[in-house]
């Protein structure tokens, strides 16, 4: 499993790693609600994913941004989305490029 402190570099790490703290802590946030949206690829990633997912994160975290920001709540509900998003594929890219990493001196040792 990955730690925080390989995460704290990606983009958005600040908005995840509270996400899943909050998500740890059974707190339901913009955040976490954003986390368990993005759970089943983060945990194939490597990410612990703490603590139980909430029912329907998508239409949670979009009824929470309705409260807050009215008409605005579809676009900002995509902001979040994206943001997640590039976090995900940066998180790829860095546990795919460790992988190579590895596979490389495992075969220059061979």
């Amino acid at each position: 499993m990955l730690e925080s402190g390989d995460l704290e570099h990606l983009p958005s790490a600040e908005l995840m790693l509270r996400g899943i703290a909050d998500l740890g802590a059974q707190r339901v946030t913009t955040e976490s609600l954003l986390i368990a949206i993005g759970a089943p690829r983060l945990a194939w990633l490597g990410v612990d994913i703490p603590g139980a997912l909430p029912r329907d994160p998508e239409s949670q975290l979009y009824a929470r941004l309705a409260r807050t920001y009215g008409n605005d709540a579809h676009g900002r509900y995509n902001a979040y989305i994206r943001r997640l998003i590039r976090f995900e594929r940066a998180l790829e890219h860095q546990v795919f490029a460790e992988k190579r990493r590895q596979t490389a001196e495992r075969d220059l040792r061979s």
